[in-house]
């Protein structure tokens, strides 16, 4: 037998070999089939792209050490040493068995680069963020779905511009994974966890032109009290946004490239600013503190440059902060009837049950709402009735996750100051320069009440 023959020969060499075929096929098959669309399940991408290339690497290691183990065998009996082969290519079963190597090689290393490619392309998916792991990022991917931002890619928001941000998610990545393997994921997930620092300067303006002259905006908030007729008040809101607004004030000041805000908070969750220092347009500086905030104070807090995401901090996948609010909108949306009478409250007192899972909520608002609606006379229209059961359930499994500790508010909204401290956070009026000037606590700085149409 000759040396080359004898070496591979090794069991544990003849298992890497095996290995290494099934798993090329096996890979070309599956990716082909990917590529027709033929597999529609999150957990397809983990077989293909990470399993199976793991198998064929594997494969490809176990081949070179079972033929070293065999060479140190030979070495302790010389009498089966085995010789260095004599590559002649003049003879034509060499210049086979090289052309094939060499053909091999090639199709390993095309192997392994497409599989690559394919495993970091997919693990930038938002159905390997939001499914494979599915208890800790179910909330946030249900509410991604339903959000402005739904088909926008997790990663072009969570992940910043530039190898360095590209290796520090990565990181991050595997520091998640660790933690989903022994259970130790923090429940609820922290709001805005990973998103990376300089948000405004690296995602959001990606897309949004904070430099673009904006005006004036009106908004229209429908809100319903918890009476037989679910009464209707609306209220106008003239919002004053950007530079061309009919105010001498705006609310996109904030993310003017020309004006610079830091602040320093002393919580996690960013909701305690005791300090905020300011520069203008023309590079005149202003600092602001509480009365309470002292240098230590300040000092150990958290240091950050104000960007996109400090106020706009769950409009990626934003949860209700009130059972009300989410029931107020359904019902403007007419996706509630409101002619069944006391829905509102009825819907908001079931919404904000507690319950032992989501299904086990589900299943209650249902029977909640009929058995009320089977006890009023006359009973009401069954198809308004049915409608009203699955927009209040489609709330609940939007909005509610107890395995994951999520329900109404557990995320605060800083974009408003009605369910959160949010702007009040600064414009509070309590914030002192040493010129006594304060952050204005006026409500006409963001926005101006138009005289209400009368209520229905």
């Amino acid at each position: 037998m000759t040396g080359r023959h004898a070496l591979v020969r090794h069991p544990l060499a003849i298992a890497g070999a095996l290995v290494t075929t099934v798993s090329a096929v096996v890979f070309i098959a599956l990716f082909v089939a990917m590529l027709a669309g033929l597999f529609h399940n999150p957990y397809a991408g983990l077989v293909v792209f990470v399993a199976i290339p793991a198998c064929f690497a594997a494969g490809l290691v176990l081949i070179p050490v079972g033929m070293r183990i065999q060479q140190r065998r030979l070495a302790r009996d010389p009498t089966a040493r085995a010789e260095w082969p004599i590559l002649d290519f003049g003879r034509a079963s060499v210049r086979r068995t090289g052309l094939m190597i060499a053909a091999l090689t090639a199709l390993n290393i095309v192997i392994l680069l497409v599989a690559g490619y394919g495993s970091l392309h997919w693990m930038e998916s938002p159905a390997f963020c939001g499914q494979v792991c599915h208890a800790p990022m179910h909330p946030q991917f249900t509410a991604w779905q339903q959000a402005s931002h739904g088909r926008v890619a997790c990663v072009e928001c969570h992940i910043g511009e530039g190898g360095a941000a590209l290796l520090h998610a990565k990181l991050s990545g595997v520091r998640q994974l660790v933690h989903v393997a022994t259970n130790s994921y923090p429940r609820p997930i922290p709001p805005g966890a990973q998103m990376p620092p300089g948000a405004q300067a690296q995602t959001c303006v990606g897309c949004h032109q904070p430099g673009r002259a904006s005006g004036d905006h009106i908004r229209v908030i429908r809100e319903y009290a918890d009476d037989e007729q679910n009464s209707e008040t609306l209220t106008v809101l003239q919002m004053h946004l950007g530079v061309s607004s009919s105010s001498k004030h705006a609310i996109h000041w904030h993310a003017d490239p020309a004006v610079r805000v830091v602040y320093v908070s002393t919580d996690a969750e960013r909701q305690t600013i005791p300090y905020v220092r300011v520069t203008d347009a023309k590079g005149s500086v202003k600092e602001f503190r509480t009365a309470d905030a002292t240098d230590q104070t300040i000092g150990g807090g958290s240091r950050r440059t104000m960007d996109c995401v400090d106020c706009h901090n769950v409009v990626g996948h934003p949860i209700s902060p009130t059972a009300e609010r989410a029931v107020d909108r359904a019902i403007a949306a007419a996706l509630v009837s409101r002619d069944l009478p006391y829905v509102r409250r009825e819907g908001s007192r079931l919404l904000k049950e507690s319950y032992s899972d989501q299904d086990a909520g589900v299943r209650a608002i249902e029977h909640g709402l009929r058995r009320f609606y089977e006890s009023q006379e006359g009973r009401g229209d069954e198809q308004a009735l049915a409608r009203t059961v699955a927009a209040f359930q489609d709330l609940y499994r939007r909005n509610v996750f107890p395995a994951m500790k999520v329900t109404w508010g557990a995320y605060p909204d800083n974009s408003g100051h009605v369910t959160s401290n949010g702007c009040f956070r600064c414009h509070d009026g309590e914030h002192k320069a040493r010129d006594g000037s304060t952050i204005s606590a006026d409500c006409e700085y963001c926005h101006t009440q138009i005289e209400r149409p009368e209520a229905r």
